[in-house]
């Protein structure tokens, strides 16, 4: 019997040259996925905006309420894609990348401290503490979907352009 005990280099440089390819993601993310997604996103919008239009809160808190949605929807894409274009290769600052999690960490933090706040029963301040994070939570996914779907379809294009 013939055990090898050593590493030819060329096994080596197999195993380096491995270890330095860039693994390609080629995932597409269901149609039922998006949809989910897209769903989440309208329910949640929706329903906190409709609690916001039904509440007998002053417009001023009503505004607020409303813009920290506005604000968290934004901040939250603004950190996914932050990590994402660091994930290909794109070229992030480490101050945008600060402050997307700086802003979407605040409108967490602005929404948790107007509610504690507020003048509104307990199941109130669930409904709108919930429809808030479905609604940032969903629009993570579907900005992830909305990138990996034009990643893919680039790498689609680029094979089909080599070929």
């Amino acid at each position: 019997m013939n055990y090898q005990t050593t590493v030819s280099l060329k096994d080596e440089e197999k195993v380096k040259s491995k270890k330095k390819e860039k693994k390609v993601y080629n995932n597409k993310p269901t149609p039922a996925f998006i949809g989910a997604s897209w769903s989440a996103l309208l329910i949640g919008m929706v329903a906190y905006c409709v609690g916001l239009w039904n509440a007998t809160m002053q417009l001023n808190e009503k505004g607020y309420y409303f813009t920290i949605l506005l604000f968290g929807l934004f901040s939250v894409i603004s950190v996914q894609k932050a990590v994402r274009d660091k994930l290909e290769g794109i070229q992030v600052t480490e101050m945008y990348f600060g402050i997307s999690w700086f802003t979407s960490i605040a409108s967490i933090v602005l929404l948790t401290i107007g509610l504690y706040n507020a003048t509104l029963e307990l199941s109130e301040k669930g409904f709108y503490a919930m429809s808030f994070t479905l609604s940032l939570f969903a629009a993570i996914a579907v900005q992830k979907n909305t990138r990996d779907v034009a990643y893919i379809n680039n790498e689609l294009e680029t094979k089909t352009d080599e070929d």
